[in-house]
């Protein structure tokens, strides 16, 4: 959970902030006060065990310790974006984490049955095999890029294939209230009308 100012000014350009206003609204988000976890993958011959499909939750459920009980729900409660930020070159053999490529509107339809409490972090990962196959995209780059996904967008890691340490964070964009997928009087953020292309 770095906090040191290069960290903090890497994700708080000018440039971000527009963005961030274009595809969640002003005022809707929290500027980053930190860069999330941080992990680091190696080069190695050995498969890792953290390389499963799932969707990053956003609030705390009953043990706001465990992140496995924090849950996810349709209107994506704490959370306007998840972040990849390359902090190291990123190339095809270096671990880029896979992103599944129109995943967020699946994952929307699910959680659209789910109600206000929507699914735990397990309890969703556990439901991602079921959902229609999905084209994968690697989220390579050079040092500094930094991808701008909707948080319901089904993502994994995988095996470092390379020969350089690769360094990454993958901090949330937080919200500031909720999205509105239903009766808005405003019009709908582009994120919003993400999780309406899977709403029945």
């Amino acid at each position: 959970m770095y906090t040191q100012q290069p960290f903090i000014e890497s994700l708080n350009a000018g440039k971000m902030h527009l963005i961030f206003n274009q595809l969640i609204g002003k005022n809707k988000w929290i500027p980053c006060r930190n860069v999330g976890t941080f992990p680091v993958r190696f080069p190695s011959i050995q498969k890792p065990n953290d390389i499963g499909k799932h969707v990053d939750a956003s609030f705390p459920g009953n043990d706001p310790n465990n992140y496995f009980e924090w849950r996810v729900n349709v209107k994506s409660k704490g959370r306007a974006l998840l972040m990849l930020v390359l902090y190291s070159d990123v190339s095809e053999n270096d671990a880029p984490t896979i992103i599944y490529e129109g995943s967020h509107i699946d994952v929307a339809k699910l959680l659209a049955k789910e109600g206000e409490f929507g699914l735990s972090f397990m309890q969703l990962a556990n439901k991602l095999d079921e959902l229609p196959n999905r084209k994968e995209v690697y989220a390579t780059g050079k040092t500094g890029t930094v991808y701008l996904c909707h948080p319901f967008l089904v993502h994994s890691a995988q095996p470092h294939s390379g020969t350089l340490p690769k360094f990454m964070a993958q901090p949330p964009l937080l919200l500031r209230g909720e999205l509105a997928i239903t009766d808005s009087t405003d019009g709908y953020t582009p994120v919003e009308q993400a999780i309406r292309l899977g709403l029945d």
